[in-house]
């Protein structure tokens, strides 16, 4: 059994140079990273450490600082498993499951897996191109980080006054901020990004809940990094 320790290898993460005037660039680190999972394995950021049984590894987090929402996923050297992962889908059951979430959201930095997908070139214009499995990234977001800690407080609040009480699951979709971040961090073919969302589902008490039977309840909002 071997592990790797908890550190912070700027070389293991792909990172935004900020602009002449010395700002933060709208990409910085501290906002959105986008780590390759073999580097992130090799490479852990700070608050993680990896352990190796066989072809096993087990990724250990700082659930104090850290959101992970990481299903259980096979990789070219084994299986991972996020260690304490909330799994794409989170589910609430009751107010205080939520609101324990919702301050997860807004202050600690959320961890995702998502797939980079290659196009392969159509005969004609009118075939669509078929999208062949590529790379897979861990991408973390700084939800406390102001501007999108407020895209989130503002995508929640919106969902909750939109269903009155009833069960619903909203998508917090972040294909727009890795479209951003490929922009400044040009691939060999322009990928197409999968799975690149997590899903809260709300399940009330309620007897007849019948927008939530017949799909009424269903909201998406999107995380911007720019």
């Amino acid at each position: 059994m071997n592990s790797t320790n908890l550190s912070n290898r700027g070389t293991s993460q792909l990172e935004v140079r900020e602009n002449q005037r010395g700002k933060m660039s709208p990409l910085s680190p501290r906002r959105m990273t986008v780590t390759e999972v073999g580097e992130f394995l090799r490479g852990p950021p700070a608050g993680f450490s990896v352990e190796t049984i066989g072809s096993h590894h087990r990724v250990h987090s700082d659930d104090d600082t850290n959101l992970v929402l990481i299903d259980d996923f096979q990789f070219c050297s084994g299986k991972i498993t996020f260690q304490n992962s909330l799994g794409r889908k989170v589910k609430m059951r009751n107010l205080w499951e939520y609101s324990r979430v919702r301050q997860s959201l807004l202050t600690k930095r959320i961890y995702l897996l998502v797939t980079a997908c290659s196009q392969t070139p159509s005969v004609t214009k009118k075939k669509p191109r078929d999208l062949r499995a590529g790379m897979q990234y861990v991408v973390s977001i700084d939800s406390s980080e102001p501007f999108l800690k407020w895209q989130m407080e503002r995508g929640l609040d919106r969902t909750i006054s939109s269903v009155a009480g009833e069960s619903y699951w909203v998508d917090i979709d972040i294909v727009e901020a890795l479209e951003t971040w490929t922009a400044e961090h040009p691939m060999r073919t322009e990928p197409v990004w999968r799975d690149a969302s997590f899903t809260l589902k709300y399940e009330s008490d309620a007897l007849f809940d019948f927008p939530h039977w017949f799909g009424y309840s269903k909201r998406t909002f999107k995380l911007r990094v720019t």
